[in-house]
């Protein structure tokens, strides 16, 4: 088994012991409180916030966490772990199937493996930069197909855009809109050929993305932050603008609608619609 290999295992281990601890959890035991800024925390997150610690970090290593208080020994670290040990809090408290547990591992500045679980829905996404990504549904029934067998493109949104209307202007292009939870789930499910692009309209810590992003670039996508720069992890301040991701085998469907989007000024300002057009120019 190879160093990466061994990470890799790592993470599954990981999620999947973390998992099992949200399953044994009920309803009715489930405590909730709130942070400062106002947004809900549970009890059971903060309990596999310290196990995820306990089985991933290593000596020597970095740790950057929504539920720890941030060190910023991680800065110096050759080997950080990107950890939110649930992304997607409001949806779980309401019992809505979108949240998962999103883990990333950082070497030398560069994100090498991710790792999403679903613990509801028991899909499982993991993979590392140059070996591509594996995605497993634990689900018995209504098993999936891959999204890009179907017209038009399909867009991941966050649920919590949509209800603000902040999506209303994307209704009359043509793709298929969905809300969805968590923006981990969204971008691993992007990876896995579920859905062609996803996108943030508001801004994102790098826990909340990092394994998206490594499963994304793992699986040939693209991810670009809404001021059109690259995300780069393990920053001072771990706080992105927004966030946009499609799929790399989406690239020639997703074409058409990049090239609209351009061509209306009223998207100009949202995304940096020009980058990614730019990049798809050189993919094709």
């Amino acid at each position: 088994m190879t160093s990466r290999q061994k990470d890799l295992a790592r993470i599954v281990s990981a999620l999947e012991v973390a998992g099992n601890v949200y399953r044994s959890r009920s309803d009715g035991s489930l405590r909730v409180e709130r942070k400062s800024g106002g947004d809900p925390v549970t009890d059971a997150e903060r309990d596999v916030n310290q196990l995820l610690f306990e089985m991933l970090v290593g000596p020597g290593e970095g740790w950057l966490s929504e539920e720890s208080v941030d060190n910023t020994e991680r800065l110096d670290c050759s080997r950080v772990w990107l950890v939110d040990p649930l992304d997607g809090t409001k949806e779980y408290i309401s019992g809505i199937p979108e949240w998962c547990i999103s883990i990333a591992l950082l070497e030398e500045g560069k994100l090498v493996a991710g790792g999403v679980l679903n613990p509801v829905t028991g899909e499982l996404f993991y993979g590392s930069g140059g070996a591509g990504i594996v995605y497993r549904n634990g689900s018995a029934s209504n098993p999936e197909t891959d999204v890009l067998l179907s017209q038009p493109p399909l867009v991941l949104g966050s649920r919590s855009e949509f209800g603000r209307g902040e999506w209303e202007r994307f209704r009359d292009l043509p793709v298929r809109l969905q809300p969805m939870g968590s923006v981990a789930y969204k971008l691993a499910r992007v990876a896995a050929r579920k859905a062609d692009a996803t996108w943030t309209l508001v801004p994102k810590h790098e826990w909340d993305v990092a394994a998206g992003v490594a499963l994304l670039l793992a699986a040939g996508g693209y991810v670009v932050r809404s001021d059109g720069l690259a995300p780069v992890f393990n920053q001072r301040d771990p706080l992105f603008p927004g966030l946009i991701g499609f799929s790399g085998s989406s690239i020639e469907r997703f074409r058409p609608f990049v090239e609209g989007v351009t061509r209306q000024p009223a998207f100009r300002d949202c995304l940096p619609w020009a980058n990614v057009l730019n990049h798809l120019s050189l993919r094709l």
